[in-house]
């Protein structure tokens, strides 16, 4: 292809391209880039494409890219058209069954590994509870950064189960990581492995208050409900997991969780008065907002 048809199919993606803070990787080039490796039968994450030359491509593939274009033009999001989407370094399959793994998740993910290496000590395993697991992206990022770590994890929709299952697959991180259908820690109520004995509880909960739903980007219409909305306050399944949590975590572990924009101060003071409570960690984004708590266990 010259360079000439290039910078059309450049100036296309241009005429529509919206930016999203929460998709930071990408801009009309990257999207345009990820597409390309699409068509051309090599797909992989817009982060993955950048620096790699692009491959050749015929006609056949051409206009399977002016049709992923097309498609992008509508809101589908680049993810589910590349079929993939990196997320703390990690190589991720990506679809509409779970909710697309967002930068601003790496935020918990990187407070949790961190509260994960401070409690290795020579070869004990650790263990970690992660619900509300969608595609499994926290779950199989904590595997693949701690080595001794077995991870259980659960989502309320079984085809996200399945995405996760499949990454599990795809990361190799199959016997390190065991995904389970059911309703938050319902998988886990009858576990005596489980019960007191987690180093870790997970969660990147739905947080979007159901009212703000209807404002939001096009793009969420692809995406499964269930994985954003948070009921009226937002706060429906935080509820449940400040509750429920406890009981999974042996004394000094943690439960680590993302929140949405000005949710911090109301949940670290609701945090402070539990009796199982010992300290609350904010971890803020890179404007200064709170976007994740760690919360120790006494």
């Amino acid at each position: 292809m010259s360079r000439a048809q290039y910078e059309l199919l450049l100036k296309d993606v241009c005429s529509f391209f919206q930016p999203h803070g929460d998709k930071p990787d990408e801009t009309p080039e990257s999207v345009l880039r990820a597409l390309w490796f699409h068509a051309a039968g090599t797909p992989m994450s817009v982060a993955r494409t950048n620096g790699s030359p692009l491959p050749e491509i015929d006609v056949v593939s051409l206009e399977r890219l002016k049709g992923l274009i097309e498609k992008k033009r509508s809101g589908v999001p680049l993810a589910h058209l590349t079929g993939r989407q990196e997320f703390l370094g990690v190589e991720l399959l990506a679809g509409p069954a779970a909710l697309v793994p967002r930068r601003e998740t790496e935020i918990v993910a990187r407070a949790a590994i961190a509260f994960l290496e401070e409690r290795r000590s020579g070869d004990e395993p650790l263990l970690a509870i992660d619900v509300c697991t969608g595609s499994g992206n926290l779950a199989l990022a904590f595997a693949h950064h701690v080595p001794r770590l077995r991870v259980h994890a659960a989502d309320l929709s079984p085809e996200a189960i399945e995405l996760a299952r499949a990454n599990a697959a795809f990361t190799g991180l199959s016997e390190r990581v065991e995904f389970h259908a059911g309703d938050l820690f319902a998988p886990f109520e009858a576990d005596a492995r489980l019960l007191g004995r987690c180093d870790l509880v997970s969660c990147n909960p739905p947080y979007i208050t159901t009212g703000k739903l209807p404002a939001l980007c096009a793009e969420l219409e692809h995406e499964p409900r269930l994985a954003f909305d948070g009921g009226a306050l937002g706060l429906s399944v935080l509820t449940r997991l400040f509750k429920e949590s406890p009981k999974f975590l042996k004394p000094g572990g943690a439960l680590a969780f993302e929140l949405g924009l000005g949710q911090g101060p109301v949940l670290e003071a609701r945090l402070r008065r539990l009796p199982w409570v010992e300290r609350v960690e904010g971890h803020r984004d890179a404007e200064g907002n709170l976007r994740a708590l760690l919360v120790r266990h006494r």
